[in-house]
């Protein structure tokens, strides 16, 4: 239900088409923020708490100065921006990393890297299970830099070298990246650009599998060069196609909550399998490797405690990903039209515009993280007062990364509300047919500069849903080609490469990781154009259309979301008292 607070005014503002006559004077004002706070990340490399809000500053003042916006409309815009940042978004991230430091705080995580690296002494596959299958998983459970980090340290202490501990860490780090952190990213791309977030996940799922098949054959060629492909394309073809499949399928039928973490199960999964039935193959070692030792086997009574944190993440993340669930717990909580704002500015065409903040406090995904976090807490018998600083010196370690979130949610609202978008936007239609390559582009450079998907949908998104209907594309093929680019800039962020130096011990080599990682970039980049260009000409009907209508449209019946819910409840907190008796 919506509440609409306030007067709505009889004459709302209407952003200009032009400044001093002139729309290509409008454009490049609007470009001017956006400009801005590049600069400030990419030149002047200011932490993105400190970028955000002088980008939000910058898009006030366009706002108000060059478009004629209200102040206070501004104002509005930019704390209903800031809001969503906080709640659901800020939410996600907090309690997704949360989950990781109570588990890291138990041991359980040393268990899990301890089962994951005994499963195979080949380096090829090692490269693969680590930094492909189980950091995809990583990414979709927690995202922000968290399988980068573990990966390159997993790689390091089975004895990588730390330089191709950290590269293959970077570089396995990519289609995992779109539905980061229980589906983050395509959440932000659909509340910034207005498209449904399901037909996001489906077209982004519909354009990674390709790059899913070739992630786990590119990182086999790093460590062992081209020949080491030869006795590994089962493995490659195992945990790249069952990657590729499920991420297909639970994007097109679950939306982008369980598509982050089903896809890197069914690659470990399938992984797993082969390496079972190659059991007597002989590993490919690097020269300088001692001769393989026979890893200590885990009982089944640790593998227990320490995957059964996971298990439960999985559960909840799934249940609430579902629509049937999440239409349930949407309508507990409320809709609230932002007073001041609401209806207050138009569109293009003269409609007022709603202005509508949803928390989505049950249905976030957040609010699955915080019950998986509250199992994992049982399930090792972590005190309350042990949880509750865990907690606490997790939210001290996200406080920066939160405040980034929250100005930059702010600033794409800012820029929507004041048109700003729209004028870069059409600006950008001067790519013309060519535009859906160039979508990509726009993403990689987003993340390349922010180091997060999330942040680059949340500054681009709208931008390129606004160019792709003034060129007559199709804003969702724009929207989702924007979050699939970024993905291929994922590994020469700044951000991510001071994180993986870091945990492979590389102090100082961040130029060299950025040289091992730019080729991969470009050409993963370039197949990423290439697959949309392909989409806006000839395999346009593999883009799923905007949905019409989808407000007015009847909500699941009741019964089978609160069935959902309450089963996924009962097994997750099943698997967790059984984790804690053989603690």
């Amino acid at each position: 239900m919506t509440y609409h607070c306030g007067v709505v005014p009889s004459a709302p503002w209407t952003p200009p088409a032009a400044l001093a006559g002139s729309p290509l004077l409008l454009a490049a004002a609007g470009a001017l923020p956006v400009v801005a706070l590049l600069w400030a990340l990419a030149v002047r490399r200011l932490p993105g708490h400190v970028a955000g809000p002088a980008g939000l500053l910058a898009s006030l003042v366009v706002a108000v100065a060059a478009f004629g916006m209200p102040a206070p409309l501004a104002l509005l815009s930019a704390v209903h921006g800031a809001l969503v940042g906080v709640f659901p978004v800020g939410w996600i991230v907090l309690t997704a990393v949360l989950v990781l430091d109570l588990v890291t705080r138990s041991g359980q995580a040393e268990t899990v890297r301890l089962s994951v690296a005994g499963l195979t002494q080949d380096r090829r596959l090692q490269a693969i299970l680590v930094a492909f299958s189980f950091g995809a998983f990583l990414e979709g459970a927690a995202g922000f830099g968290t399988p980068v980090a573990i990966s390159a340290a997993m790689l390091g202490a089975l004895g990588f070298p730390p330089l191709l501990a950290a590269g293959v860490g970077l570089v396995a780090n990519t289609v995992p990246v779109a539905f980061a952190a229980a589906g983050l990213p395509i959440t932000v791309a659909a509340q910034v650009s207005g498209l449904d977030e399901l037909v996001l996940s489906r077209a982004v799922g519909r354009q990674l599998p390709l790059l899913s098949l070739l992630v786990p054959a590119v990182l086999v060629v790093l460590v062992a060069g081209r020949r080491g492909l030869s006795g590994a394309w089962p493995a490659v073809l195992a945990s790249g196609g069952a990657f590729a499949l499920v991420q297909l399928w639970a994007s097109h039928a679950l939306g982008p909550g369980p598509t982050a973490v089903l896809p890197a199960l069914a690659s470990l999964a399938a992984l797993l399998a082969v390496v079972r039935l190659g059991k007597g193959a002989e590993p490919w070692r690097f020269a300088s490797d001692p001769p393989p030792l026979r890893p200590e086997p885990l009982s089944r009574r640790r593998l227990l405690h320490g995957w059964a944190p996971f298990g439960v993440l999985v559960l909840l993340v799934a249940a609430w990903g579902t629509p049937a669930a999440r239409a349930l717990l949407d309508r507990a909580t409320p809709r609230v039209g932002v007073p001041g704002l609401d209806r207050a500015v138009a569109d293009a065409a003269g409609n007022p515009v709603a202005a509508v903040y949803a928390p989505g406090i049950l249905s976030s995904a957040g609010t699955a993280l915080l019950l998986s976090a509250l199992l994992a807490a049982l399930s090792s018998r972590t005190s309350p007062r042990e949880a509750l600083a865990t907690a606490a010196g997790t939210l001290r370690k996200l406080a920066p990364a939160l405040g980034a979130i929250a100005s930059l949610l702010a600033f794409a609202h800012v820029m929507n509300a004041s048109g700003m978008a729209v004028a870069v936007g059409r600006l950008l239609s001067s790519a013309g047919p060519l535009f859906p390559a160039v979508s990509p582009a726009l993403g990689w450079l987003g993340v390349v500069v922010t180091g997060s998907d999330t942040s680059a949908n949340a500054v681009f998104g709208k931008l390129q849903a606004a160019t792709a209907e003034a060129v007559g594309t199709n804003p969702v093929l724009a929207v989702a080609a924007n979050a699939s680019g970024g993905v291929t800039g994922k590994m020469l962020s700044p951000s991510s490469i001071a994180v993986a130096c870091a945990a492979a011990g590389l102090r100082g080599r961040e130029a060299a990781l950025f040289r091992f990682a730019f080729v991969p970039s470009l050409a993963f980049l370039g197949l990423v154009a290439a697959i949309s260009l392909a989409q806006a000409t000839v395999l346009a009907g593999t883009v799923p259309q905007a949905a019409a209508g989808a407000a007015g449209a009847a909500p699941p019946p009741a019964l089978p979301g609160a069935l959902l819910l309450a089963a996924a409840l009962l097994l997750a907190l099943a698997l967790a008292l059984a984790a804690q008796r053989r603690a």
